[in-house]
């Protein structure tokens, strides 16, 4: 009962505000009620009224109906500090499956100042702001990214209880906007593609894509370093975890392939995205292959949010 309940009001809520990048708040969209605060006011009144009536008190009746008088205007006040506000979506910066996802929204006032205006996703607490008379204000909402592809936030709520608290106007927003949550990076082994370094003693292309025409030397372990380049004597010997170094292997292409690793879908994507940003930060080229999706090898910012988009939407719609 209670979901079709909410069901129909999300219904009527967004033919009533359809989804938009802007939204100006006017009387179709804006909703009051009394808050508990102006709930007890109210009772109060009705208490005093019916006193005022026993008694036959004059000064009892003056001072009602001035109290009611007040509660009237400050309906006229809570509504008018909404009114003609406009929220516009100021997008926001993709971020990884564990982090917040902040979300831009600008506050623009084309008359009136705008003030103690509450704006957020409940049951988080709401941000407050004022909007000076005809200026934009800003703020930056946060919901946590808690799993990849695109993250819409859905309604936003704004409010305003001022200016005595008594009533509450609010609207239900949808400003139609989402930014791309990308996989949680997980370090281990170098998935490359297969047939991509046949010979054995290419070590370097098969894990750290570092080649293998020159032994440089020994470093320490890193943790997604292949194990099979542990140098095991060194070990023995109490001088810690050592990696063998190669020079770059030239004439190679890297590529990184989803169906060189095991495991379920989510960890081989979180390795995948792992070694988009190593590579991408060390600046080497590489490639990726996903199913039904694949990559030339380059290397810069662009080829690796390229990488990273097509991990954050695979197997999603986008």
């Amino acid at each position: 009962m209670i979901a079709a309940i909410q069901a129909r009001w999300q219904r009527w809520v967004a033919r009533r505000i359809p989804r938009s990048a802007s939204v100006r708040l006017t009387q179709k969209r804006i909703f009051i009620i009394p808050t508990r605060v102006g709930a007890a006011f109210g009772l109060a009144l009705l208490l005093m009224l019916l006193a005022a009536i026993n008694y036959q008190n004059n000064l009892a009746f003056g001072l009602t109906f001035l109290l009611g008088a007040v509660f009237i205007v400050a309906i006229l006040h809570t509504y008018r500090n909404l009114a003609g506000l406009t929220l516009s979506a100021g997008g926001g910066a993709a971020v990884f499956v564990g982090e917040q996802a902040r979300f831009r929204v600008r506050l623009e006032s084309s008359g009136r100042a705008h003030q103690a205006v509450a704006i957020g996703w409940p049951p988080t607490p709401l941000q407050a702001l004022d909007v000076a008379q005809s200026s934009v204000s800003e703020c930056e909402l946060s919901q946590p990214a808690l799993r990849r592809g695109w993250l819409r936030p859905g309604r936003l709520r704004v409010e305003s209880r001022f200016p005595l608290g008594l009533l509450v106007s609010w609207s239900w927003v949808d400003l139609d906007q989402a930014l791309l949550v990308y996989p949680r990076p997980l370090a281990g082994e170098l998935p490359l593609a297969a047939g991509a370094a046949d010979d054995p003693e290419d070590e370097g292309v098969r894990t750290l894509g570092q080649g293998a025409d020159d032994f440089q030397g020994l470093k320490s372990y890193q943790p997604g370093d292949s194990k099979r380049r542990l140098h095991w004597k060194a070990y023995s010997r109490g001088q810690g975890l050592l990696v063998k170094d190669f020079a770059a292997l030239s004439g190679r292409d890297l590529w990184l392939d989803f169906a060189a690793l095991e495991g379920d879908v989510e960890q081989r994507l979180s390795l995948l995205c792992h070694w988009v940003l190593q590579l991408s930060e060390r600046q080497q080229p590489f490639a990726l292959s996903l199913p039904g999706v694949n990559l030339a090898p380059a290397v810069g910012d662009s080829h690796r949010e390229a990488c990273l988009r097509a991990l954050a939407l695979h197997g999603t719609q986008a």
